[in-house]
């Protein structure tokens, strides 16, 4: 899900975001009372215990007997995970290797094995090869084949193109099975892509260059087939969960019970408004609804649910209006609401049955912070415990006993100290330099009026000449950065040091806001872009853009916005649907037109095409060619298989015929993002084409 994940900042402007010193170098905690500290000594790096309740710290060695053979920086690029015991797996080729200090070989044949995970107990590791499912022991090293019927277009265990987008996530690497904590069995999707049309990606190597053909189902074309399957390791048995073969809709998110015993997955029908939980028992076979959500704009996938002991657990959304957290009883069959915040709960950090208690994270009144807290199971004594009002991230000791904070806000860098989970501050540990305030460059916070009710979150960087600059009668150009997806609000209360950037340096007011469906505003503002993609964010962000036009120390013949992906659609429809408010833009990577993007993404928000003409029509930029005014720079990797190289096309094509100019740079056989050398060469493009468009602080053109 490109949009929601964070996707290509080509490290634009410039800005650097080292970490600065000085702050400690901790590693890990040790155990619930000390963690291990690297520190230099002599140009060397040494390794220390510190102890939390007194700081004092010790020399650290890893005991014989405990130490993990650590992986060699030359098999480092190899590596593709790690077992507790401290295994790798890696791949070389095609092939898989272990390494536990030693490297042995896995598999040496010609066909590729792919997503290899381990074992709960590290005793068996699981791949795909062929379409198929396999499990290799890895004490005798034999391999047994699981399925059969893998092919080019059938897959077990592995995810389709969609679904490892749009639902399993990148940081599913494709893998589609999942090991029961006792390591008997594996939960595994059963795909079937054989209804996908394929799109072609047009790749230029070599001397004729060749064609990726990848099954990539567009706004309103069918799905693949998938089904949730098991296998037990023992008897070779796989068992097919019963669900309806004729039901268009998804099947993922499978989570094992503690024990073993029960497998807890979702289904959710193909227009994305009703979610159900099941729970299917491998020993007598039977599938056993548990509960659903509904609501008439969209539902999403829960790809996260913590078990209790009795194989209770808790989620979190949002359909009350802000994201809380719920318990679903086993033994009473029952779901129930924990919390009742108007704000956001983020993540559920541990579990504690023990002591009564749930620590999670959450953005408290100010959405933009990120604060850790304390509550009861019943929900009950909510307590805050982290201090300091802007975005936390805290690091919790292995017995929940202690966390690690490093926070900062948008005025103070980052700062380190250590608490208990009683809410009491033991120690600071460090704070950075603050390079803004070295530099001269000032943040400020602040809010603009939607128009219809919506007080729009504002955050900009002001240059280091702009108080002086601004009395001697300087007009300064304003660079707003946006994403602009749904629920993927970009602003948070945290430093940003911009000392080395180049753009502020030259004058240039650096800004960013979130619109009222970027989650700040609840489910009540996602909801608006049900049907709408486009529409209320350029609304909101040409009022943000306005009201700078009426500000006199604004230069407002240079007001630019730029972003990529999302971003980069907004930018490319902001200049050509609202060019009284924007008049400049680079648009990395853009969709163009929803009907050029894949099912699952755009049909949550936009429903099909057949269903909402009307919705594609006002959200596709090729609609709106005509109007562009201001100076549009387009970038786009041509090997890009997730918003295909196609969007960029039509839309050039659609400038050409309506006269209107343009600039571009393609970037060849690379994908939606890139670093390298290209990475390099993007940067220093956007900074001379910055130059280039005259975005310096300058004094106004006098009055004819």
């Amino acid at each position: 899900m490109f949009f929601k994940k964070a996707l290509i900042l080509f490290q634009v402007f410039g800005i650097s975001l080292q970490a600065q010193s000085p702050l400690p170098q901790i590693k890990k905690w040790l155990d619930d009372s000390s963690y291990l500290e690297t520190r230099i000594e002599d140009m060397k790096s040494k390794t220390y215990r510190v102890f939390v309740s007194s700081g004092k710290a010790v020399p650290y060695a890893e005991p014989a007997a405990s130490v993990s053979p650590e992986l060699p920086d030359s098999l480092r690029m190899y590596s593709w995970g790690q077992s507790k015991e401290g295994k790798f797996v890696l791949k070389r080729g095609t092939d898989l290797f272990l390494y536990d200090g030693a490297l042995r070989t896995l598999t040496a044949d010609a066909e590729e094995e792919k997503v290899p995970q381990f074992s709960p107990d590290g005793k068996k590791l699981a791949y795909v090869k062929g379409g198929n499912l396999w499990v290799a022991d890895l004490q005798n090293n034999l391999h047994r084949q699981l399925t059969s019927d893998g092919n080019e277009s059938v897959y077990n265990g592995y995810a389709s193109w969609v679904y490892f987008e749009e639902i399993l996530g990148r940081s599913s690497r494709y893998r589609a099975f999942w090991w029961s904590p006792d390591s008997r069995m594996l939960a595994f999707l059963h795909t079937d892509d054989t209804p996908v049309p394929k799109f072609p990606v047009y790749r230029s190597e070599g001397n004729r260059g060749h064609l990726e053909m990848e099954h990539y189902p567009k706004s309103g074309d069918p799905n693949p087939r998938v089904e949730m399957r098991l296998a037990e390791l023992q008897t070779g048995d796989i068992q097919r969960v019963e669900e309806d073969s004729m039901a268009d809709q998804y099947t993922a998110w499978p989570f094992w019970t503690p024990d073993s015993k029960k497998l807890i997955f979702q289904e959710l029908n193909r227009d994305q408004t009703h979610l159900r939980f099941y729970a299917y028992d491998p020993a007598a076979r039977t599938k056993t609804f548990l509960f659903d959500e509904k609501y008439p704009t969209w539902v999403e996938f829960h790809e996260q649910i913590w078990f209790l002991k009795d194989n209770s657990f808790l989620l979190i959304h949002p359909l009350d209006g802000w994201w809380n957290i719920y318990k679903y009883q086993f033994p009473e069959k029952k779901l129930s609401q924990l919390t009742r915040f108007d704000w956001r709960v983020n993540d559920i950090v541990r579990v504690d049955e023990t002591q009564n208690r749930i620590l999670f994270t959450g953005t408290g009144e100010n959405k933009m912070n990120n604060h850790l807290y304390r509550i009861n199971l019943d929900g009950s004594g909510l307590r805050q415990l982290t201090h300091g009002d802007g975005s936390h991230r805290t690091d919790l000791s292995p017995g929940g006993s202690f966390f690690i904070d490093s926070w900062s806000n948008l005025s103070t860098p980052r700062s380190m100290y250590i608490a208990n989970t009683e809410g009491k501050k033991i120690r600071e540990l460090g704070i950075a330099n603050d390079g803004n305030k070295i530099a001269g460059i000032k943040t400020e916070y602040f809010t603009v009026p939607s128009g219809d009710g919506y007080d729009l979150p504002v955050v900009w960087n002001l240059p280091p000449d702009f108080e002086s600059g601004k009395a001697a009668g300087k007009v300064f150009p304003v660079v707003i950065s946006i994403y602009g997806g749904p629920d993927a609000g970009t602003l948070r209360n945290a430093y940003r040091d911009l000392s080395n950037d180049k753009l502020i340096q030259q004058g240039v007011i650096l800004l960013s806001t979130d619109h009222r469906a970027s989650g700040k505003f609840g489910k009540k503002g996602l909801d608006f872009m049900h049907r709408n993609l486009g529409k209320w964010e350029i609304h909101d962000y040409a009022k943000v853009a306005e009201w700078l036009k009426q500000q006199p120390f604004i230069d407002s013949s240079h007001i630019a916005i730029e972003g990529g992906s999302y971003g980069g659609y907004i930018t490319a429809l902001a200049l050509t649907k609202a060019p009284h408010a924007f008049t400049h833009g680079i648009s990395f990577a853009p969709v163009i037109d929803w009907a050029l993007y894949d099912n699952v993404y755009t049909e949550r928000y936009m429903d099909t095409p057949k269903d909402n003409p009307e919705g594609y029509k006002q959200g596709s930029v090729l609609n709106y060619t005509d109007q562009l005014k201001g100076k549009l720079f387009i970038v786009h990797g041509s090997a890009d298989d997730n918003v295909h190289m196609q969007n960029t096309f039509q839309l050039i094509e659609k400038l050409q015929l309506t006269g209107k100019q343009f600039e571009m740079m393609i970037y060849p056989n690379v994908r939606h993002g890139w670093g390298g050398p290209r990475a390099s060469h993007l940067n220093n493009l956007e900074l001379d084409w910055w130059s280039k468009q005259n975005f310096v602080a300058k004094k106004p053109e006098p009055k004819s």
